[in-house]
C-alpha cells in the first residue's frame, strides 16, 4: 500500500490537505507531511529529506506557493534538488500566486468553511474566475471574508469544503490530478 507524503513550506497547506485528501479517497493513515518553516527552509533541507527517507512504497509531492518568484523557475528548482536527491518521480506543484488561490478558486467552500453567507455568488465575477492571477490571494480573501480568514484554521475549515469538479484555479486542478495520478496505481 502506497503511502502519500507531502513536503509543504507551511502548516496551512497541510491543515487544507487534511480536508481535501479524504474527498479524493486517501485515507489519513496513508499520508505523512513534512512541514517546513517556510520556502527557504524547505529548499535548505528538502535534498536532506528525501535522502533520508526510509519507508517503503512511498511516493512524494513537493509543494511550494509561488510568491512573487517565477513559477516555472521555482518548479525547476525544486525539481532539481529532488533530482539531486536521487528521486527522479517526485511530484511537483506550485500554488500560483499563494494557498489562498485555491480557496478563492472555490468561493462556495469559503462560504462553508467560515459560516459567512453571500460569498459564493462572487465566484462569477471575472476577478475570481482564474484566482491564480490574483497577485495577492490572501490580502483578497482577508477582503472576501471582512477579515474572518486566518491562515492555519481558515485552512482547517475550509480544506473540508474544497470540492475539486468545483475549483476554477488551475494550479489547484493540477495539484489534485497529480495527486490522483500518483495515487492510482495503488
Amino acid at each position: 500500500m502506497k503511502t502519500i507524503v507531502f513536503f509543504l513550506e507551511e502548516h496551512s497547506a497541510r491543515e487544507m490537505l487534511q480536508g481535501l485528501l479524504p474527498k479524493l479517497g486517501i485515507l489519513n493513515d496513508r499520508v505523512k507531511y513534512v512541514v517546513f518553516q517556510g520556502k527557504q527552509h524547505l529548499e535548505k533541507e528538502l535534498v536532506k529529506r528525501l535522502r533520508g527517507w526510509e519507508l517503503p512504497d512511498s511516493v512524494f509531492v513537493v509543494m511550494r506557493d509561488q510568491d512573487s518568484g517565477d513559477c516555472t523557475a521555482v518548479k525547476q528548482k525544486l525539481t532539481g534538488l529532488c533530482q539531486q536527491a536521487g528521486r527522479e518521480d517526485v511530484l511537483v506543484r506550485i500554488a500560483c500566486h499563494e494557498l489562498e488561490s485555491f480557496y478563492i478558486g472555490d468561493l462556495k467552500a469559503v462560504e462553508n468553511g467560515l459560516g459567512i453567507t453571500g460569498i459564493a455568488a462572487k465566484q462569477n465575477k471575472s476577478k475570481f474566475r482564474n484566482p491564480d492571477n490574483l497577485a495577492n490571494p490572501s490580502e483578497e480573501l482577508g477582503k472576501l471574508t471582512g477579515g474572518a480568514y486566518q491562515k492555519i484554521s481558515g485552512s482547517r475549515k475550509m480544506g473540508k469544503h474544497l470540492d475539486p469538479a468545483r475549483n476554477c484555479s488551475p494550479s489547484f486542478t493540477v495539484l489534485v490530478s497529480g495527486i490522483r495520478k500518483l495515487m492510482g496505481a495503488s
